[in-house]
Order: structure tokens, then C-alpha cells, then sequence
């Protein structure tokens, strides 16, 4: 399997951030990794080897980023609006330059498919709900969809737009996102165990919205047994990541 790590200077975040690239081919995927957590960590908790055969295969192409969230989503005790600052500066890193990036590297012509385990599906529900111009859906696992859960409540412009649960129920019917909403693959997945309870509640009220708003995304609640966990994370990507391939998951509700 082909490995590429890459060291790039942010101007938007005014620092050195880290890409690994896994394979030289196929679908992008845009991978955000656990709360503050690193480029590596898909590869150190064994997901990179869970999806080998799709990289091997060239079905697959893997970006995985780094994080800032513990200056943003983790700081609980600072200032609130700085915090939203360094979580908007985030989502315009990615867009503005990781996005670019992965284009310049992939040669598939495909839009990326963003993917992510708890606060990493927290991101890449954001990312494919706020620009789906730019990418072509999201593998949504045990995310928290509500930015309030972060910040005790408090709320301002840039926690707004970082919240789906709020921004996707403001959005009026006939907003120009919907229509490409169902033409991308917009999975969200949680299990019903240990550690999954605030998971289930902001997925419950994101399947409302969806359904409020004809948004046919497909929200999954898997069994009881299913913990906030990565065992339960391979066994999930395993599933969903075929209906993604061959677009069976595309109006799948």
C-alpha cells in the first residue's frame, strides 16, 4: 500500500498541519480523525488496515487531516468565541486548502467523501452539509451534531454554522442545497450501547429535520449492543463504504 505523509504550512491556521495519504487511486476520502487526535490515527487504531482491500484495489484513496479541537471543540474552558474562531478557521483550512490538495492528488475526478468517528463525525457532518458543491456526502459514525453539547449553551454566528442540528433547521425547503443533498451520499450511523446517548439524541433530531425538510439521508441506529467504540466503527465503514462506492446509498433513508 502506497503511504505518503505530508508537512504543509496553513495560512489559514498559521501553522504546520500534516496530510497522510493512503493509496494512488480511486474515490477521495476525506478522513477526520477522533477529538484531538492526529493524521495517524486511523492508521494506529487498525481502520487503515480494516479498508486495505479497497485501497489495495484501487477503490479508495485516504486523506486523512489533522486536528485543532483542543483549542476548539475540547477547550471547554475558554473563551467561547475564540473557540468558535479556531473551529471556523478549521472548516475554511479544509475547504480552501485540503480540498485543492486532494484534487491535485487524486486523479479520480470525483468529488471527496468525508469520513469520521465521534468528534470526527461531528466534522465531516459538517463539511458534506455545509458545501455538498464540494463533496460528494459523508460516513457520519457516533457523531454529536449539536455545538451547543461543547459550549454549556452558548451560542454565536460561528457555533451556528457549525451545528447542523440548528443551521439544517433554519434552512428554508426550497434552498438550492437540497436537491444536491439527495444526489450525495449522506450516511449517519449510531450505535444504541455504552457511551452513544447523546449520539442517538442529536441523530434523532437530525433524522426530523431530514425528514421536515425532504432531505433523504440515510440515518442508522444500529443495535443495543453498539458501543462508542472503534470495533463497532470497522464493522460500520466495512458496511457503508460499498453503498457509497456503487451509489446504493445515495436516497437510501
Amino acid at each position: 500500500m502506497q503511504r505518503e505523509y505530508f508537512t504543509h504550512y496553513s495560512g489559514r491556521l498559521n501553522r504546520d498541519m500534516h496530510i497522510l495519504i493512503h493509496g494512488d487511486r480511486g474515490c477521495p476520502l476525506l478522513v477526520y480523525p477522533t477529538q484531538d487526535s492526529k493524521c495517524t490515527n486511523f492508521e494506529d487504531f487498525g481502520m487503515i488496515d480494516t479498508i486495505a482491500d479497497f485501497i489495495d484495489s484501487g477503490q479508495v484513496q485516504v486523506f486523512t487531516v489533522d486536528t485543532v479541537d483542543k483549542e476548539s471543540w475540547s477547550d471547554l474552558y475558554g473563551d467561547k468565541a475564540h473557540r468558535a474562531d479556531v473551529q471556523e478557521n478549521y472548516y475554511h483550512y479544509v475547504v480552501d486548502e485540503v480540498v485543492p490538495f486532494i484534487a491535485s492528488r487524486n486523479k479520480s475526478g470525483r468529488r471527496p467523501v468525508a469520513v469520521g468517528c465521534s468528534l470526527g463525525a461531528m466534522h465531516a457532518g459538517i463539511i458534506a452539509l455545509r458545501r455538498p458543491d464540494l463533496f460528494d456526502g459523508c460516513i457520519a459514525m457516533s457523531g454529536i451534531y449539536d455545538a451547543t453539547y461543547f459550549t454549556g449553551g452558548w451560542m454565536n454566528s460561528k457555533w451556528y454554522d457549525n451545528s447542523p442540528v440548528h443551521f439544517l433547521q433554519n434552512m428554508p425547503r426550497d434552498h438550492r442545497y437540497i436537491n444536491l443533498y439527495n444526489q450525495r451520499s449522506l450516511i449517519f450511523c449510531v450505535g444504541q450501547g455504552a457511551w452513544e446517548n447523546d449520539g442517538i439524541r442529536t441523530l434523532l433530531l437530525m433524522a426530523s429535520i431530514f425528514r421536515d425538510k425532504g432531505i433523504n439521508a440515510w440515518c442508522d441506529f444500529w443495535g443495543y449492543d453498539v458501543s462508542h467504540d472503534w470495533y463497532w466503527w470497522k464493522k460500520q465503514i466495512r458496511y457503508f463504504l460499498p453503498k457509497v462506492l456503487d451509489g446504493s446509498a445515495i436516497g437510501n433513508t
